[in-house]
């Protein structure tokens, strides 16, 4: 598997990802981690969500992630979206949800599954 570098505002890391996209996912993962509890808030809807996680982005990250296989700070690196990628992040989280749902297990919240080493974690690729 590939090692990329990964900025984007305080994030700057190293790890492995089978794609750009996925690193960019896990790299934002991260930082996104700390908001998993608003998936166990009954009183937001999915886009309450998704709204709380682009306002944290904004306020906290830069417009796009760069990713490269050579280095920090490489004018060559691939740039993505954030708000795409949180946008990305945001929908495999709510399909964890409804899969714990499917699955009768209401009472797992989303905050307890948090993965304690995201470097491990490979993110799915997402369809285009």
């Amino acid at each position: 598997m590939p090692k990329f570098y990964v900025q984007c505002g305080p994030i700057e890391t190293i790890l492995d990802a089978d794609s750009p996209r996925s690193a960019a996912m896990n790299a934002l993962d991260q930082m996104l981690q700390t908001h998993l509890w608003i998936y166990d808030d009954c009183g937001l809807s999915e886009n309450d969500c998704q709204t709380h996680l682009m306002l944290e982005a904004l306020m906290h990250l830069e417009p796009s992630v760069q990713i490269s296989e050579k280095g920090f700070n490489r004018h060559d690196a691939i740039c993505l979206g954030t708000p795409e990628t949180v946008h990305d992040w945001h929908r495999l989280m709510i399909g964890m949800k409804r899969l714990f749902v499917a699955a009768g297990l209401t009472t797992r919240s989303m905050a307890s599954v948090g993965l304690t080493d995201t470097a491990q974690f490979v993110a799915p690729q997402m369809p285009r």
